[in-house]
């Protein structure tokens, strides 16, 4: 069994926060928390964090993997936003036609079997969408969740699979269906009533992509899918906490209205994320990073720049504490993935995925399964 330890810090585990110490590594798994030996890693007066768990990952690295849907497109986004504190993410395909669908669910399958660092998964982002809510998608690609596609999604995986849809655009029927088989059902890119994001939701949908955006708006006559997303208890919602996708009030006056527990933090990254050049194409358009902003050249949001350490530096500065940003980024999601028990807290006999955080929230190391990567 081998020893990491850490002094001149602190460590937030899942019962406390400790002034430093160590983990007794059993294989990828945390065996016990122990006091620090005297060769312990000097933390400089920073933070060892759960590792950060992104469920909507496009990019990293100038790799888009709607270009790429392969193994090796899937490594390389990982180790870009593993430089960024997260050890587990979900490749995530923006609206595409069925094979494209089909090809990025074998690579996903492939990739966790061949043991790809951090790949838990696959958030299929449509094409199930509605265009009047079609964001950067190209509505080209839409149609409904038939038969066809159902059989695709819902067949056996190694990882998670997420799907987003617009509840109004598909029948709760096949919603139903996709949650029987343990698809993680979220709703967006949605024009819904208020009626029919409940219908969803009734129906099995347990989540909402990226809250205010894309979505029919809170309206006191039509409160609309985000009405019915703050008002309801249990639906795990994703953010995108970069100063453009939200403002900061609506962030706060969401966090106020609802269970913390039940929010996320997203990146909706793009190839950008980890690369140099802060260009790249995207269904024929160019998309550009202006002042940290993805955009295409009628300024419509393409995605985001955003990493997950940056995320939580965001809501951080929003007046969240910080244990409470990192279950954001962390315990929230793990749950919203059904991995609860495995990872997304610091505790003995889960995985031993956790960052090293400075003082200013900045990246200095990251571990997974015990290994550094990063």
């Amino acid at each position: 069994m081998s020893v990491t330890g850490f002094r001149n810090g602190r460590i937030l585990t899942r019962d406390a926060v400790l002034d430093g110490g160590a983990f007794e590594l059993d294989g990828v798994r945390i065996g016990a928390i122990a006091q620090a030996g005297e060769d312990a890693l000097d933390l400089e007066g920073g933070w060892i964090v759960p590792g950060f768990i992104d469920t909507q990952v496009n990019g990293g690295d100038g790799v888009l993997f709607n270009d790429q849907p392969d193994v090796d497109a899937i490594a390389r986004i990982g180790a870009a936003h593993a430089r960024y504190g997260t050890t587990a993410f979900l490749p995530t395909l923006i609206s595409c036609p069925l094979p494209v669908i089909a090809r990025a669910l074998d690579a996903v399958d492939r990739a966790i079997e061949q043991g790809v660092p951090g790949v838990a998964g696959i958030h299929v982002e449509g094409p199930f969408l509605n265009e009047a809510r079609k964001g950067i998608h190209d509505a080209g690609n839409f149609r409904p969740l038939d038969e066809e596609a159902l059989a695709l999604l819902a067949a056996p995986r190694r990882g998670r699979v997420l799907v987003t849809l617009a509840p109004e655009q598909n029948d709760p029927a096949a919603i139903r269906k996709l949650a029987e088989a343990g698809v993680i059902v979220s709703i967006g890119h949605s024009n819904a009533t208020y009626a029919q994001a409940r219908a969803a939701i009734d129906a099995g949908a347990t989540g909402v992509t990226h809250l205010f955006n894309a979505m029919s708006p809170l309206h006191h006559r039509e409160p609309g899918v985000v009405g019915a997303a703050l008002e309801d208890r249990t639906l795990y919602c994703g953010l995108i906490i970069d100063g453009a996708h939200m403002h900061p009030a609506a962030a706060r006056i969401a966090l106020a209205a609802r269970p913390l527990d039940r929010f996320l933090l997203v990146t909706d990254a793009m190839p950008s994320v980890g690369s140099m050049d802060k260009a790249f194409m995207l269904n024929g358009e160019r998309i550009t990073v202006e002042n940290g902003v993805c955009v295409n050249e009628s300024g419509t949001l393409a995605g985001s720049d955003l990493d997950m350490a940056g995320a939580v530096r965001n809501i951080h500065a929003l007046g969240l504490p910080l244990e409470q940003a990192v279950a954001m980024a962390a315990a929230n999601p793990a749950a919203f993935l059904g991995l609860g028990g495995e990872q997304g807290v610091l505790a003995p006999g889960l995985r031993a995925d956790f960052v090293w955080l400075d003082r200013e929230l900045t990246v200095r190391g990251t571990w997974i399964g015990g290994k550094r990567v990063a």
